[in-house]
């Protein structure tokens, strides 16, 4: 699809010559009518955006329906062997010490050699981590049961008992290679690793959640186990890299039978909890600025934008069509440049409209459109009635209430006062100082009016001062001494990560190509359903309808288990250092990201967020308390009662987010979005209602509108108007006019590889331990040389006289080999 056929869906009718030709009647504009009605009615979303949705609905997504099954297996074989233990006594109403010595004889049992035999083990240890749920009357009972046992198997050592099961089952060569010949997987090819990654991300899970009645030994214990999961413990590398380790091996066709869902939501939840949370995020920022002597933050962002309210989706294409009409039959009218007075007065339809082509009184629909179609605190450039025509100005006494101020505290880099300065000073004086920001002699007074306001709002970023740093360390390497690193969780990890870093990128933006909904099924691809198939295919249709919601709900959980993990490592290693950041975005960019989040957008955005691929009454713990209802075609169909789909509008902002972070400041990356026509595919994300969202669609236009041409920004000034009113503002960033087009060439390779070289310089000087460097000290002072101690053979005082003159007198001295290693 063209992307001006997705801009304006409407308009696509062509006359015998191919060329575009408006539509006519007035049926046409009735039916366009009722179209962008229907688009203005859909609702607000109430969505809180967080780290992970609730607790029940996380465990729930570690299953699929095709599972259900072998929850009875579970609670079959742990009370097979319970019975024998405990002698008609339920495990609830054990002691937590008669609890103990049971879980230490399961632990005895998992070191059996017989397969079968620790698969049965490993499935008692899953039903008690899952809760007991057969001695359990409501779901609030098998969490609880579940969370005691849960840190009752941590304390027993049941982690690291089951990591070496896992690192087995890896590296079970027999088990890779007969998947590999397979020419269908199913469920039952990886039931060991399901087992025992369920488990593992039961305990992940569940330990991570911190509740208000958590004792104070289980408060000790996640400590404890978020410690050894962020350390080089296991094989000396972080738990999170052997997850790394499975998902490439999958990718590279090794592996096909690798539950790949359950080890992405591991791996997920693993960095999550070793390295903290957004919220986390924003306390480790405002220490670090603390650290290094930055202003505070300006505000709370995550704050500011829970406090956002969405605004109407944008103008639809029957308002430009009649747009166009107007124009033609000549009833718009030039108006003259607006007096200064009549901009203050806000004027009610939004600012960037003052020299648009239109009177307002003339369209009193227009008011009904566009993006600010609510009045409230942050959307308010509205009426809601259309009013009579007024005179030039209102009364006071009947304008509009506006915000006070708008939701950010407006940002100034120190580029951009050296760039206002440089060209003032070219303008009155005729000549530049360089990077000085201080002197202000020969420059008028409103310069230095304009320059106080600047640095009022100047913003000192941690990357900026991180860049300086290294740049004085990669000039002056013996001076300013060896850097001391702090060996953090995300340190440990980029270490472990950087020798294979492209590998883990380039397998983690394969899985969410082929998860993506946009993706057509191809041969070569990658099979993401092996641990969602049955052994046996569906008969009836009912059991078709149940298993395509099933591989539907699995692929938007790989989905939003990627994006939220790409996310986070983006923004752990970037407060860690800019490099690591760096690099990460690089391998995204160069294994094409951008072009497949925009893909991703490429769909009815609204549908996606809307999907009900779940069925409630199959989830966990659901259907292990209650009795299980009929199914019905007609019950499925009609899905559960929710508005949107959270795990949906949550991988949409996060991907959202990732294409942000890979795009701020990169002129190159801009130009790709603007190459890939992404514009009309955002401005279709923008009906979603939803204030986080659109706040990061706008974002996205907002870096690329200069470069889309003066008719795109006059045909979508209601987004123009919203950028204005939601995204921060940088004062000297002349986004909005395109006046100061960026002169540079599109250079994509200069730009990235100048940034490579950084990079590469960066990871040499701090990480690579063996390098032959000039700068390695060289002991020349003479008392110490000599006063070495050397081994000489017994004999050698009788024949050194022969020595100094064949070593010594005879050879050539070559001096500058004295300074070279030996």
């Amino acid at each position: 699809m063209q992307a001006e056929d997705m801009e304006v869906p409407i308009i696509n009718n062509l006359n015998d010559n191919g060329e575009r030709q408006r539509p006519k009647g007035k049926d046409v504009f009735k039916d366009q009518q009722k179209e962008s009605e229907s688009s203005m009615e859909s609702p607000n979303l109430e969505f809180e955006y967080g780290d992970t949705d609730t607790l029940t609905a996380e465990l729930s997504e570690l299953y699929s329906y095709t599972e259900e099954p072998e929850f009875a297996l579970n609670r079959d074989y742990f009370e097979e062997d319970f019975r024998s233990h405990a002698r008609g006594r339920r495990w609830i109403e054990l002691t937590v010490e008669k609890q103990k010595a049971y879980v230490m004889r399961l632990l005895d049992a998992l070191e059996v050699t017989d397969r079968d035999k620790r698969l049965k083990v490993a499935r008692a240890i899953l039903y008690l981590a899952q809760g007991v749920f057969d001695e359990c009357d409501t779901e609030v009972d098998v969490l609880h049961w579940s969370r005691h046992n849960v840190f009752l198997l941590y304390d027993m050592g049941i982690f690291t008992a089951l990591l070496e099961l896992l690192s087995m089952e890896i590296d079970n060569n027999q088990a890779c290679s007969s998947a590999v010949r397979k020419p269908a997987i199913s469920l039952a090819d990886s039931t060991e690793l399901r087992v025992l990654l369920s488990i593992m991300y039961l305990m992940v899970e569940t330990i991570r959640v911190q509740t208000e009645d958590d004792r104070p030994e289980w408060i000790a214990a996640r400590e404890a186990f978020k410690n050894e999961l962020g350390s080089p413990l296991y094989n000396g590398e972080p738990f999170a890299l052997l997850l790394f380790t499975m998902v490439t091996k999958f990718c590279s066709m090794n592996a096909p039978h690798f539950p790949m869902k359950k080890v992405l939501l591991l791996l997920w939840k693993t960095i999550l909890f070793t390295l903290g949370g957004f919220e986390e995020l924003q306390e480790m920022k405002v220490r670090t600025r603390e650290h290094l002597n930055l202003p505070p933050l300006p505000e709370d962002s995550i704050k500011v934008v829970r406090a956002m309210r969405a605004a109407s989706p944008p103008a639809s294409a029957m308002e430009l069509i009649e747009q166009q009409q107007q124009q033609k039959r000549g009833r718009r009218s030039r108006r003259p440049l607006v007096k200064q007075d009549s901009l203050d007065t806000y004027n009610e339809r939004d600012p960037f409209k003052n020299d648009d082509a239109r009177d307002e009184e003339e369209d009193p629909e227009d008011t009904d459109s566009g993006i600010e179609g609510e009045v409230d605190p942050l959307d308010r450039d509205v009426i809601i009635q259309p009013p009579p025509p007024p005179p030039p100005l209102r009364p006071p006494t009947e304008r509009v209430n506006f915000p006070k101020g708008l939701p950010w505290a407006p940002k100034v880099r120190e580029k951009d006062i050296e760039h206002f300065l440089e060209t003032s000073r070219n303008k009155f004086i005729g000549f530049t100082l360089g990077n000085d920001t201080e002197t202000l002699v020969g420059l008028p007074r409103p310069i230095h009016e304009s320059v106080k306001t600047l640095k009022q709002h100047k913003y000192v970023s941690i990357a900026e001062v991180q860049m300086k740093r290294e740049e004085e360390l990669q000039q002056c390497p013996l001076t300013l001494g060896v850097e001391e690193v702090e060996e953090t969780p995300t340190e440990t990890l980029y270490l472990g990560m950087l020798p294979n870093l492209s590998q883990y990128v380039i397998a983690l933006l394969k899985l969410l190509l082929a998860a993506a909904p946009t993706s057509k099924a191809k041969t070569d691809s990658i099979n993401i359903l092996a641990d969602v198939l049955p052994e046996e295919m569906p008969i009836t249709v009912l059991q078709s309808m149940k298993l395509g919601i099933d591989v539907n709900r699995h692929k938007e959980i790989i989905v939003k288990a990627i994006s939220a993990l790409l996310l986070l490592l983006l923004k752990h290693f970037k407060l860690n250092h800019i490099y690591q950041f760096e690099i990460v975005s690089q391998h995204l960019v160069f294994a094409n990201c951008i072009p497949l989040i925009l893909k991703f957008f490429n769909q009815n955005i609204m549908s996606y967020i809307s999907a009900k691929n779940s069925i409630c009454v199959l989830d966990f713990p659901h259907c292990v308390v209650h009795e299980m209802p009929e199914l019905t075609a007609e019950s499925l169909e009609a899905g559960d009662s929710n508005q949107f789909c959270w795990r949906n509008l949550f991988s949409c902002i996060n991907l959202l987010r990732i294409l942000n972070k890979l795009t701020k400041w990169k002129h190159s990356r801009t130009m790709m979005l603007v190459v890939f026509k992404s514009a009309p595919i955002l401005k279709r994300a923008l009906k979603v209602k939803q204030a986080m969202m659109q706040l990061y669609v706008l974002k996205l236009l907002k870096i690329q509108t200069k470069y889309l041409g003066r008719q795109w920004r006059k045909s979508n000034m209601k987004t123009m108007s919203a950028i204005y009113q939601k995204v921060r503002h940088r004062l000297n960033d002349d986004w909005a006019y395109g006046n100061d087009i960026d002169a540079r060439p599109w250079d994509f390779q200069a730009e990235e590889c100048a940034l490579r070289e950084c990079i590469e310089k960066f990871n040499s000087r701090r990480y690579d331990k063996n390098k032959n460097d000039d700068f390695t000290p060289v002991d020349n002072c003479l008392q110490s040389v000599l006063g070495q101690r050397v081994d000489l053979p017994e004999d050698f005082h009788y024949s050194y006289e022969m020595w100094l003159e064949r070593e010594v007198f005879s050879q050539p001295i070559q001096w500058e080999g004295l300074l070279q290693n030996p």
